[in-house]
């Protein structure tokens, strides 16, 4: 299938970057870094992996940029649905099989479901699952409610999550009150249990309604493209400074996904959006970017087949007699490579025009 011609040069590009970061750059990076063993290098190092516990570092907004550029997306994707009569279900149907697939693909990324083991499936489990929820929320909210009311609605879920997380436990990691949900729904069907699912939906759908009003902006403003800059950079700064004024009460901890995290990490993809949009769709500066698109226009393809499939024994089959000589660094030339192969899968599809659509 072929992309559309008003698809936005921005959201593809900001989208392949969080895709080459997640898939290549920082398995890569993580890799030589723990080589080389450079001092220097440590402080770097540490932001490309996730907090344990209280705080925000760079790695923690990858995630919450996939989730928020499903939402960008949505506005143009569902303007054709308005048009349907009500009565039409045909736009339920595909809403409801792309968040069953979504969810089937994260079961199989990180819930073993391959494995055929029923003692080591992990039911909620993933990035994907997340969107899946995510996408959801959002796409009922789009269709059945006006933009005030969409508005009103993301700050309701907001204060849903809230009042348990403050008022029936604590942001200890066994103590709050995600934990507990998760712990009770899913047993045994649960994976790390550092992490929150199903009350954390709820902030899930937060953070994919904030990229669907990031769309709104882009969308309504296509005429007024120096305006939409403002309006995200605006938007951005707010909810930056809304979450770190949060954090005071409730911290911020991506694992279970809290309000002030969720407005934060919210605020930097505004900011992101922005950046991008004004370099590529307002001034026309996409030069040495556009590459990112072959991430960006297979985003799941990417996501899955990096976490899926593992290319290193291709690369360990045709290059063994590179070992004696690397030595120690041979395993980042496997890492590296399995990463390569991925790329070039990806371009040859993004040259034959060849795109996964859910």
């Amino acid at each position: 299938m072929t992309p559309s011609s008003t698809r936005l040069a921005s959201l593809d590009i900001l989208r392949g970057f969080d895709l080459f970061l997640l898939v290549f750059f920082q398995p890569v990076f993580i890799a030589l870094g723990q080589q080389l063993n450079l001092p220097w290098l440590n402080s770097i190092l540490y932001q490309f992996d996730h907090e344990v516990w209280v705080g925000f570092r760079f790695w923690d907004l990858i995630m919450p940029l996939f989730l928020f550029m499903t939402g960008v997306s949505m506005p143009f994707s569902f303007a054709k649905y308005k048009k349907l009569n009500p009565k039409n279900n045909s736009q339920l149907i595909k809403i409801a099989k792309r968040f069953l697939l979504l969810f089937l693909f994260g079961m199989i990324v990180q819930g073993n479901l391959l494995g055929f083991d029923l003692h080591h499936i992990y039911i909620y489990n993933n990035t994907l699952q997340a969107i899946a929820t995510g996408y959801l929320i959002a796409a009922i909210l789009l269709l059945h409610c006006s933009l005030k009311t969409q508005l009103i609605s993301t700050a309701l879920l907001l204060l849903i999550y809230w009042i348990p997380m403050t008022f029936a436990g604590d942001f200890s990691l066994e103590g709050n009150f995600a934990y507990k949900v998760d712990a009770y729904l899913l047993g045994r069907f649960r994976g790390d249990p550092t992490y929150t699912w199903i009350w954390s939906s709820l902030t899930f759908g937060v953070t994919v309604m904030l990229g669907t009003f990031a769309g709104h902006i882009m969308k309504e403003g296509k005429n007024k493209r120096k305006q939409v800059v403002q309006k995200l950079f605006i938007a951005g700064l707010v909810l930056v400074g809304a979450g770190l004024l949060w954090s005071l009460q409730m911290p911020i901890i991506k694992r279970i996904w809290t309000g002030s995290m969720t407005l934060l990490s919210g605020g930097y993809c505004f900011l992101l959006m922005a950046l991008f949009y004004y370099l590529i769709d307002y001034k026309g500066y996409s030069r040495g970017m556009n590459w990112l698109k072959v991430y960006g226009m297979n985003s799941i393809t990417a996501y899955m087949l990096g976490e899926v499939i593992n290319f290193r024994c291709i690369a360990a089959s045709v290059s063994y007699g590179l070992k004696p000589y690397l030595g120690n660094y041979y395993s980042v030339w496997l890492t590296f490579a399995n990463f390569l192969i991925l790329f070039f899968i990806l371009r040859m599809m993004y040259k034959k025009q060849c795109f996964l659509k859910i």
